[in-house]
């Protein structure tokens, strides 16, 4: 009795295993996380880049017009100064004491020249009543004329003293920042010697060349849309990244093309407020060059490649994967990518992780 209790449990053990493994064996391993995204409609105003290079809006270079030794070096290289700020003085000893000569000669000059006018006034009252012969006159008259011109022989050589002793000190033409100097206190300087560099750099110029098709298209997509390039209507961007960003105007557009490339130059007025642009350096100048009304956008690290062309994942309401080609546009904001056909707004696309998906794949979408 015993035995036949025990091979009841014992089969009923074995059904109960067996129907527990079966019932494990059934389900289904759950759908992955993948992150999704929805297509997005927009009028965007799209760009043609160019590449190009900054120039300060003003650049002199500093001459020494005088020779002598420097003896004050009056500014930091690299920091701003103001328009006449004395940047350099050259010696100026010798070209005070030819102004106190050139002053000294000049009242002498007009000394004779005040006595020659004496003479020559009372000539003229006595030449008259024959008292005086005519030639006494004629060189009194001669006198009076050469004291004259002296004297304005004189001014002149004061005014020449005067501007090689200005000379002796160099002045900021414009405010700005000038780099440095090879010349120290106490070094001797040449007349003509290059002494440093001024830039004007609270405004830049940005130069790039544009070819005489894409100005013709430029030109008519504006005047299609009805629109003008606005203040800030031109970006700028660098090959790193800056902490501000940068847009300007157009100024300047060539008048004429150049035969030998085909291309115009074109100049970009930028304001530089926190002295990160540099004279000489290189950027990428992008026009706006027209605007598309409700386009539609996915992200651009989204689209896959295959023999066929572009792709996307796309997550249908069932969140089943489905591969679709697209045709694709213009890459717009840095991130996002136009797409012309094969896809429409609102439609979900796998955004990340394209390499864990796969057609017919079911999914859980994560947005």
């Amino acid at each position: 009795m015993n035995n036949r209790i025990f091979l009841s449990l014992l089969l009923t053990t074995v059904c109960m295993v067996a129907c527990h493994n079966n019932e494990n064996n059934d389900i289904q391993p759950s759908a992955p996380d993948i992150a999704v995204a929805t297509a997005i409609q927009d009028s965007v105003t799209l760009f043609a880049s160019y590449p190009g290079y900054l120039e300060a809006k003003n650049t002199v270079d500093l001459v020494a017009r005088v020779a002598g030794f420097q003896v004050a070096s009056d500014y930091v290289a690299g920091q701003p100064v103001a328009k006449g700020d004395t940047l350099f003085i050259i010696e100026p000893t010798q070209y005070e004491d030819a102004v106190q000569q050139a002053e000294a000669t000049l009242a002498t000059c007009k000394a004779e020249l005040y006595f020659a006018e004496s003479n020559y006034q009372r000539m003229k009252d006595v030449a008259n009543t024959n008292a005086i012969s005519e030639i006494d006159y004629i060189k009194s008259e001669a006198a009076f004329y050469q004291a004259e011109a002296a004297v304005m022989n004189a001014e002149a050589a004061l005014r020449s003293a005067r501007t090689q002793l200005s000379y002796c000190y160099i002045t900021a033409p414009f405010s700005g920042r000038p780099n440095t100097s090879k010349y120290g206190d106490g070094d001797y300087v040449n007349a003509s010697s290059y002494m440093a560099t001024i830039y004007q750099d609270n405004q830049m110029y940005a130069y790039f060349s544009i070819d005489d098709a894409q100005y013709m298209k430029l030109i008519q997509n504006l005047k299609n849309n009805h629109t003008t390039l606005g203040h800030d209507a031109v970006k700028l961007s660098f090959s790193e990244i800056l902490p501000h960003d940068y847009k300007g105007y157009i100024d300047y557009v060539a008048p004429n093309i150049d035969l030998t490339t085909g291309t115009m130059r074109v100049r970009i007025v930028v304001d530089n407020p926190y002295n990160e642009l540099k004279h000489g350096m290189y950027t990428t100048v992008h026009m706006p060059y027209t605007r598309s009304q409700k386009v539609v956008m996915v992200r651009d690290a989204s689209i896959g490649t295959d023999q066929v062309g572009k792709y996307l994942y796309t997550v249908n309401d069932s969140n089943r994967v489905e591969l679709r080609h697209i045709e694709i546009g213009e890459l717009y904001n840095d991130s996002l990518r136009i797409v012309y056909k094969g896809l429409m707004p609102g439609e979900k696309y796998v955004s990340l992780a394209l390499q864990k998906v796969h057609e017919g794949m079911i999914i859980n979408p994560v947005e």
